[in-house]
């Protein structure tokens, strides 16, 4: 999690620098607090800079979430599409690679996934659309993904793929969350915490099987 201190000084720091702090800054406020209840004054107070000049170098709120949101969204399709890429022999089930890569992705910035799945933005606005597009291609993935599961299980139902393509999405979501209240736990930990719970998921469920 990444924390700024509320005066990073506001003469002398080149502009490169600032906009790095500023995104930051930003990035961390609208996945803790949504779009909607976070404030440029907010952000251009954590920074130590005026709200004009937030303005200046990143125009509206909208354009100022946007240019939080794309990198967010860039990292994580870049991070999805090669953990689901052909694994060498012995690797992780897909799952836990995808998991592992999304921990990878958001450490030291967990609050960007909020970004990315903000109930709060306005509808029908660039930062609506935007957003929704990038959760639409991380479904797509998520939906292949859950298909060729569920075939080598002997599972052909389309819509079985559908449910267990929202519920990953909600595991995720829980799964970060959890981290980000949990600042001690590495991305490691969080893969091997994921395979500890899939593992004894299993064991539950085969247990239950026998029962019956």
């Amino acid at each position: 999690m990444t924390t700024l201190p509320s005066r990073a000084g506001t003469k002398g720091v080149p502009r490169a620098a600032r906009e790095r702090q500023v995104l930051a800054a930003a990035t961390e406020e609208f996945g803790r607090h949504g779009y909607e209840a976070t404030t440029m004054a907010a952000i251009a107070t954590r920074v130590g800079v005026t709200k004009p000049l937030l303005h200046h170098y990143f125009g509206s709120k909208q354009d100022l979430y946007l240019a939080c949101l794309n990198p967010v969204g860039d990292r994580l399709l870049d991070a999805i599409r090669t953990a689901m890429a052909a694994p060498d022999t012995g690797a992780p089930p897909t799952p836990l690679r995808v998991l592992n890569a999304l921990f990878t992705t958001l450490d030291g910035q967990r609050e960007a996934w909020f970004v990315l799945y903000d109930a709060t933005l306005p509808p029908d606005s660039d930062a609506a659309r935007r957003a929704a597009s990038y959760r639409g291609a991380i479904d797509d993935l998520a939906a292949a993904g859950t298909a060729d599961l569920l075939h080598a299980a002997g599972s052909g139902d389309p819509l079985d793929a559908d449910a267990l393509k929202y519920a990953w999405r909600g595991l995720c979501t829980a799964l970060v969350r959890w981290w980000v209240n949990h600042p001690d736990q590495s991305p490691e930990a969080m893969t091997q915490r994921c395979a500890r719970l899939f593992e004894a998921g299993r064991i539950i469920l085969s247990t239950g099987d026998r029962s019956t």
